[in-house]
């Protein structure tokens, strides 16, 4: 929603909204009415219905393609990866082959630093679809872009609104690990950052955005109780309940020297990244789907290990599969 807020400032022709969520949209909708837009249409579809999807871009033509929609709640998709699968991957698949179909210009694709090394069933999600657009690339009009970058403050699912509801409730702040750290950033500066790195792209990139420096979760904590005018652990405690299935102590950016290139903006390197062969990915990935038919998960999450190598499971039923 802040990427369409800050599109709808630009002199765009058409604004496209597009998301299965009726409730959100409807809010965006409505934000966009009080702001004095309105050269917006929402649309309630799924990006998963291939007819629905190619009427869309049949009747509006769009030039330019931002896709955010995925699912991201680790622990939820480590229990349905069939899922993770339908919309991370297949989503944007059918997503990216649409745009190429009809000539877009741009396809600017939001990705996660989970996907790097995952250790989850959704990271390794999000990395086939980078690797799948990647792959389209070369054979295609369309210049695909990536975007990858850490925790979002306030964002759905973020820990700090988390965090503001435990603090309410008299406490205590749940906390997975002491050691836990993570990268953040606003989401104003994080949406601004994806239409940055659309405009540059030439195609087939992957960007990186430098985040700073991690922030240590369990500082956080006790920071949010200090700012709250209470005292830890006298007025509210912290209490610590263990990794949860497919979590990281740490996530990477890969934002070091030897795996980016600096690019003319400060904050947003690119990634050296693997290439692959566009006919073996497509191969995989229907190999894949022909799997989720029979609807055996070990079976499906041991071809995305197939598929991606690096993909290590932590805290997970499917370590048994590596």
């Amino acid at each position: 929603s802040e990427l369409v807020k800050q599109l709808s400032n630009f002199d765009v022709k058409e604004l496209i909204l597009v998301d299965q969520a009726e409730s959100p949209l409807y809010d965006v909708q409505q934000d966009l009415k009080r702001d004095g837009k309105h050269n917006f249409t929402a649309i309630v579809a799924d990006i998963r219905d291939g007819l629905r999807i190619d009427s869309i871009f049949q009747k509006h033509k769009p030039t330019m393609v931002f896709h955010a929609a995925a699912y991201k709640h680790v622990p939820l998709m480590e229990q349905t990866p069939y899922e993770a699968i339908k919309i991370n991957v297949n989503g944007t698949k059918l997503l990216a082959d649409t745009a190429s179909r009809y000539n877009v210009k741009k396809f600017v694709f939001v990705s996660t630093d989970k996907a790097v090394n995952p250790t989850s069933v959704m990271g390794a999600t999000k990395r086939m679809a980078e690797m799948y657009i990647s792959c389209l690339q070369k054979e295609s009009k369309t210049k695909f872009i990536t975007t990858r970058f850490g925790n979002v403050l306030g964002s759905n699912g973020s820990v700090i609104p988390l965090f503001k509801k435990q603090i309410e409730n008299g406490g205590p702040l749940t906390l997975t690990h002491q050691d836990i750290t993570r990268y953040f950033m606003t989401i104003p500066e994080a949406s601004q950052l994806v239409l940055e790195a659309g405009t540059m792209g030439k195609g087939g990139e992957i960007f990186i955005f430098d985040m700073g420096e991690s922030v240590k979760i369990f500082d956080l904590a006790k920071n949010m109780i200090k700012l709250s005018g209470l005292r830890y652990p006298e007025d509210i405690d912290i209490k610590i309940t263990g990794l949860r299935p497919g979590e990281k102590l740490y996530e990477e950016l890969l934002a070091s020297s030897e795996n980016t290139l600096p690019t003319h903006h400060p904050k947003i390197l690119k990634a050296k990244v693997n290439t692959y062969k566009h006919s073996t990915i497509k191969n995989q990935l229907n190999l894949l789907t022909e799997l989720m038919i029979d609807g055996n998960v070990v079976a499906m999450v041991r071809k995305v290990k197939n598929i991606v190598p690096e993909y290590i499971s932590q805290n997970s039923e499917f370590e048994a599969l590596d």
